[in-house]
């Protein structure tokens, strides 16, 4: 908030863009709106409905305070309006998202990850656990590894790890038994990379709320490692499961869509993901 304020200060603007739910999301939101600057909320609505997540008490407090709400999909549009705020101050108009993953697909055809990888042409799944609620208590981290590697039996999992993630395996000792197995941890990678890596996987198993999105439009399998999503859309219309964070559910879950099939064929891309939302946000701010 303190290094934000001098930049609206000094650039006076008519409005002030914030996206998704992190803390810049809402501290942003709360300068423009104490210095009397108009705020849009791009992706607003969205609601797992578990305020013991901090990026469910940002949506909430942003939305409260902005003037104008992009939102991702209908049932985001349905949550704003139960929470009464006016149908005047909401806009659907898709996922951005979706517009940088088409973007830049064909850019991440140039990235050697995979070949670097060894893993090119060849089945495969990617993992990404990072929530404080999977990984900092040790025995629910202990029950996901466990379903991971009956997983890891079937087909290599590709783990970039994020730090907070690869402390945790050091200190519960779940070292050792990672490296005996099929999971092969490495370190973060960047967006294009990412993009890549991912976009060829048989099967995505994350705690993640992006990839739910991006694997949707792919049609890539997706398996959320959470008892909640704030894109429910992609359960409804799209590929992702949620199977929580139960051993069984997991292995379960991931034998189906290994064992039964390749992709999941009655999948359907959510209205307004096509890769124009920016543009329709553009149309809306200059209507307004």
């Amino acid at each position: 908030m303190t290094q934000f304020e001098p930049v609206v200060l000094e650039h006076k603007p008519d409005w002030v863009l914030v996206v998704g739910d992190v803390n810049s999301t809402i501290a942003c939101a709360l300068v423009s709106v104490k210095l009397r600057v108009k705020v849009a909320h791009v992706e607003a609505g969205l609601r797992s409905r578990d305020k013991q997540m901090p990026e469910e008490i940002n949506r909430i407090l942003t939305d409260s305070i902005s003037d104008l709400l992009f939102t991702t999909s209908q049932d985001a549009d349905e949550n704003l309006a139960r929470e009464g705020i006016p149908a005047e101050r909401v806009r659907f108009v898709g996922n951005v998202m979706i517009d940088s993953l088409l973007e830049h697909l064909k850019i991440a055809e140039g990235s050697t990850v995979r070949t670097d990888l060894g893993i090119d042409g060849k089945d495969y799944a990617v993992l990404t656990l990072h929530r404080p609620s999977n990984v900092d208590d040790k025995a629910t981290f202990s029950g996901i590894l466990d379903a991971l590697l009956t997983v890891a039996e079937k087909l290599p999992i590709i783990f970039p790890v994020h730090p907070r993630t690869k402390a945790k395996i050091e200190e519960f000792g779940f070292a050792d038994a990672i490296a005996k197995s099929n999971i092969r941890l490495i370190d973060p990678l960047g967006y294009i990379d990412f993009m890549r890596l991912y976009s060829g996987a048989k099967l995505v198993l994350t705690d993640s709320g992006g990839l739910q999105e991006e694997t949707t439009v792919l049609g890539i399998p997706c398996l959320t490692l959470r008892h909640n999503t704030e894109r429910p859309v992609t359960i409804e219309l799209g590929t992702n499961v949620l199977v929580g964070t139960d051993p069984q559910n997991i292995r379960e879950a991931a034998a189906e869509i290994l064992n039964l099939r390749s992709e999941i064929s009655n999948h359907k891309i959510p209205p307004f993901w096509d890769g124009k939302t920016a543009g329709r946000i553009c149309d809306e701010l200059t209507k307004f």
